[in-house]
């Protein structure tokens, strides 16, 4: 690896136990190498050149840069931190540190991502992406489009959904789950109509082989098949990119569904069931997005508000 003086010797001392005292893999080797070789690089480029003047702000600006700059995730940038903890430990044993630098710094596994939200304007011109002109299956897509954001569904869900377990009479879906549960989520006008219009309009021309190659599913592929998750994610960057949208997924229409109902003045337990959640915790990451409205609320009910 790359590397400047100060660092050539110990970093090939700490490559060479992880090989011969720990019996690494060589892919894990690999990993482990070029690890060290970017963050000897930042520390180069920053003026630091030995591990003695390395101090925990040196690291902390490393692991900043990794977020900002490189855009990892934080299990990737966990990673990058056993790394270096491994590394400046392995010096502190020896004696080559005086101060392990990495012992202040906190690991990412608890940070919270905040999701990414469409505005209702930037829903409504995605769901509207989704017409005559973007091809044959507009109808399809227009349903899937408008399902995913009036019940908060993910990629896997909407293509499981089961043409039995939409019911149209009370415009619910069963919807199955993480961990094969189901849950009963009702949808509103606007999806409830783009699906009926997409089972009379297309999905019998869908299913013209009648051979079973269905399996039941609502949503379809052009050749009658279960439409497949890699083809949701597809379907939702296409008519995004058509709508003016950057980096827009699947996931964010979930996101988008949740935040926009909690802004509208949903309960948090309500949002929870209709999503699935089991902790409640992992619906309360979508209260950060409207401040405005906790205030709104308390100065409404607060005594002293």
């Amino acid at each position: 690896m790359k590397s400047t003086s100060g660092f050539d010797q110990p970093v090939r001392e700490f490559l060479a136990y992880l090989r011969v005292e720990a019996g690494l893999a060589a892919a894990t080797l690999s990993a482990y190498t070029s690890d060290l070789a970017g963050m000897v690089q930042f520390l180069d480029d920053q003026g630091i050149h030995s591990p003695g003047d390395v101090d925990p702000r040196h690291l902390a600006e490393y692991v900043q840069f990794l977020h900002r700059e490189r855009g990892l995730q934080p299990s990737s940038i966990a990673r990058h931190l056993s790394t270096m903890r491994m590394f400046f430990r392995f010096l502190e044993g020896l004696g080559r540190v005086e101060l392990n630098p990495t012992a202040p710094l906190s690991t990412p596994t608890r940070w919270k991502r905040l999701p990414g939200v469409l505005t209702p304007r930037q829903m409504k011109s995605l769901l509207e992406a989704a017409d005559e002109g973007s091809g044959r299956l507009w109808r399809r897509d227009r349903a899937m489009l408008e399902l995913m954001y009036a019940a908060g569904l993910r990629a896997s869900e909407v293509a499981g959904l089961q043409l039995d377990g939409y019911d149209e009479q009370i415009a619910v879906l069963r919807v199955l789950g993480k961990g094969n549960k189901e849950r009963l989520v009702p949808i509103g006008d606007p999806a409830r109509m783009s699906v009926n219009a997409y089972l009379s309009e297309l999905r019998t021309v869908l299913t013209r082989f009648d051979d079973g190659r269905d399996e039941g599913r609502l949503l379809l592929s052009n050749t009658g098949r279960p439409l497949e998750r890699v083809a949701v994610w597809q379907i939702v960057r296409r008519l995004a990119t058509r709508a003016g949208i950057q980096d827009a997924h699947p996931h964010m229409l979930r996101h988008s569904f949740a935040t926009h109902m909690l802004v509208g003045g949903a309960d948090l337990r309500v949002v929870q069931e209709l999503l699935g959640h089991e902790d409640i915790a992992t619906t309360q990451i979508y209260t950060h997005v409207d401040h405005s409205r906790l205030r709104e609320v308390v100065q409404a009910h607060h005594p002293r508000p």
